[in-house]
Formats: structure tokens, C-alpha cells, sequence
């Protein structure tokens, strides 16, 4: 039987964020486990999600992925894929895939846009502190920008708080004397695999190169790609890619 692949979503969102990504693998005989991650269940209060750490989150996935009857395939997203890159330190895996992810400690991004997102927030004060309200025109600009409106206004109306805390370590890594995002490279024991869209000014593929370079993975480009790699037009073609790498890894399908 095919490994198990544990699927995690980034900011602002929930495990429906893989809707139609998880149906390729699952049509490829895959079970997909696409977890909400704590304080992003449907029904929780806006504040769930506050004081929430990347380890919070990290420790959640590596029990979710220790607990399956085989080591998995991991599968993150944007802020999901530093949640998977840190959770990968401590569960076995059969792969790692990391879809447009956030850097982790020590690797710096290049772009106006990235030195942008981590001083913006301080307009909002101590917002480490706060469960943070999705914005709908930084979500139009960045993440959903490749999208008809009328799904981009679905695809937001299902958006929920996040962690400020869990958003300060990610984005002002510099100043978190825990260093709570780094990542031993060594201790990832598994085939990776870093898929960046040409158009993501979110994280842009030089980033998440760097990214690929500090973890010895494998780097793909997809050039008409965006932010919202899961959900956007061409995401089929991303699943075909991943898919596709998984399959020549055969620890990976085994």
C-alpha cells in the first residue's frame, strides 16, 4: 500500500485548503490526512488561535505523523511547510514536500514584499500576543491573486484568525532569542522536495531555493504559479509533480 501523506495548510486557513489537491493522491491510492491545526478548527472562537506557538503547531503534525501505522509523506504549505520542516526533526517519514513554504530560522528572504510582511504587523502593537483577522485586499494582492473572483471571495469567507505569535517567529525570526523556527538539516531523514510558483511575491522561488539548498532538497519551479500553489489554476499539475517525484523515490510509494 501506498504511504499515508499528512497534509498541512499555512495561515489563515484549515485542512479544506486541500479539497482538491489531496484528490490525486487519494485517486493514486494514498490516505490523506489533512489536519486543522490547533485553534483552525470550523467553529472555534476568533481568539482560538492566540498565543500559539510554531512549536505548538510542529509538535501537533509529529505526533499526527507518529501515530500512522507507516512513516508518511509529509505535505506543507506557505507557513505549513516550516510547520512540516520543523515536525520532520521529530517523526520518521517516507518523504517531505514543501509547497511554496515559509524559510526557516537563519535563511533571509530578498524582496521587498517579504522585508514588508515582517514590519507590517506592528501597526497592529503587540500583535504576538493576538489572534490576527485575515485581511481580504493582502490576500487578493498575494495569496489568491491567480483566482476568479468569485472563488477567491469563497476561498476568504472560510479564512480564519491566526496566530500573531506563531506569525512574529516566522517573520522576525532575527529576533527570537529561542530561535523557535530553526531547522537541523541532518535531522531530516527523508527525500525533500521544495515546489516554489514563479509569480509568488509571498515566497519567492529565490527564497524558497534557499530554502531547498539549506535542507538538500530537490528544487522545482512552477513559473506560471503564484502563492496559492493547493488551490490556484495549475494546482493539478503541481499534485502531477509531486506525485511524480514520489513515485521515482520508491521509499516514498513502498
Amino acid at each position: 500500500m501506498p504511504a499515508p501523506v499528512v497534509m498541512v495548510h499555512g495561515a489563515f486557513c484549515g485542512g479544506w485548503v486541500f479539497e482538491r489537491f489531496r484528490q490525486p493522491f487519494e485517486a493514486a491510492g494514498h490516505e490523506v490526512l489533512a489536519p486543522d491545526l490547533k485553534g483552525h478548527a470550523p467553529g472555534s472562537s476568533r481568539g482560538a488561535a492566540a498565543g500559539v506557538s510554531m512549536s505548538d503547531y510542529a509538535r501537533q503534525i509529529s505526533d499526527l505523523c507518529n501515530a500512522c501505522d507507516e512513516p508518511p509523506i509529509l505535505i506543507g504549505h506557505s507557513i505549513g511547510g516550516l510547520v512540516a520542516q520543523m515536525a520532520a526533526q521529530r517523526a520518521k517519514l517516507s518523504g517531505l514536500i514543501l509547497l511554496a513554504p515559509s524559510a526557516p530560522w537563519g535563511v533571509a528572504g530578498g524582496s521587498m514584499e517579504e522585508a514588508a510582511s515582517a514590519v507590517s504587523l506592528y501597526a497592529l502593537g503587540a500583535y504576538w500576543m493576538q489572534a490576527i483577522e485575515p485581511d481580504y485586499s493582502l490576500a487578493r494582492l498575494y495569496s489568491l491573486d491567480r483566482m476568479e473572483p468569485d472563488d477567491r471571495t469563497a476561498v476568504y469567507e472560510r479564512m480564519v484568525p491566526e496566530s500573531g505569535l506563531a506569525m512574529w517567529q516566522t517573520l522576525n525570526w532575527w529576533l527570537d532569542p529561542f530561535m523557535t523556527t530553526s531547522v537541523t538539516p541532518a535531522s531530516i531523514r527523508a527525500p525533500v522536495l521544495a515546489l516554489a510558483g514563479g509569480k509568488d511575491l509571498i515566497h519567492p522561488a529565490a527564497t524558497v531555493r534557499q530554502t531547498a539548498a539549506r535542507l538538500g532538497a530537490e528544487f522545482r519551479l512552477m513559473p506560471q504559479m503564484s502563492h496559492w500553489i493547493p488551490g490556484e489554476p495549475g494546482w493539478d499539475e503541481a499534485a502531477e509533480v509531486c506525485l511524480s517525484w514520489l513515485a521515482a523515490d520508491r521509499r516514498a510509494v513502498a
